[in-house]
């Protein structure tokens, strides 16, 4: 396999974009791109060293001096790498009247894959939504806003109580919904001045779950 060949394949493998590869290395794009193309066929030491790096492989596997130290599952087809990922913060208790994000509210980061558009983290308490597969102790992504339709799971908060993880219906503009996905649980329903006690936090995007036997 060519040098070309090789760092495209990686690329691939890693999830990065052109862009992504090349503010690694410190080049742009378009670089990268005639790296890839063969363009380039004589690169500076340097660059070789980076692009090692920001591929995970070694310079001399690049260069043809050594075969490739690639784990054995990603040749195994159906089996895709690990996505980039960034740090999301883990809300705990979150206090009444500071903004959702705010250092006291933050208990933690989580290493989140980059694709799931979410602000922050929620860890699931009780099994009042196991009906959604959502179970006590799963991690929660949850994109901040107020909007939402009627059935999406939502982070709500009631009063100044800690959020809370239910499907949420508008039945009028004077009667709100919050639903649970457990038949256990009952529904609450808040009219006339009780709405002034909600807050819809965000809506649930995604979320993490423990395999369970």
């Amino acid at each position: 396999m060519e040098l070309n060949e090789k760092i495209k394949m990686l690329r691939a493998k890693r999830g990065l974009t052109l862009e992504e590869l090349g503010n690694r290395v410190g080049v742009g794009k378009s670089t990268v791109r005639k790296w890839e193309n063969g363009d380039i066929a004589n690169m500076r030491r340097d660059k070789i060293a980076k692009l090692a790096s920001a591929l995970d492989t070694t310079p001399a596997y690049l260069m043809g001096w050594e075969e490739p130290s690639e784990p054995d599952y990603l040749s195994i087809p159906g089996i895709e790498p690990l996505p980039e990922t960034r740090k999301l913060p883990i809300l705990g208790a979150i206090a009444c009247g500071s903004p959702i994000l705010a250092e006291e509210n933050i208990e933690d980061y989580a290493e989140v894959p980059k694709y799931i558009k979410a602000d922050f983290c929620l860890r699931c308490v009780g099994d009042s939504m196991i009906g959604a597969r959502i179970f006590d102790g799963d991690l929660v992504y949850i994109k901040q806003g107020s909007d939402f339709h009627d059935g999406d799971i939502c982070a709500v908060r009631v009063n100044c109580d800690d959020a809370t993880l239910k499907r949420v219906y508008r039945i009028s503009d004077n009667l709100l919904e919050l639903r649970p996905e457990n038949p256990t649980f009952r529904i609450q329903r808040y009219t006339g001045e009780q709405l002034a006690d909600i807050t819809i936090v965000g809506k649930a995007v995604a979320f993490t779950s423990m395999v369970r036997h």
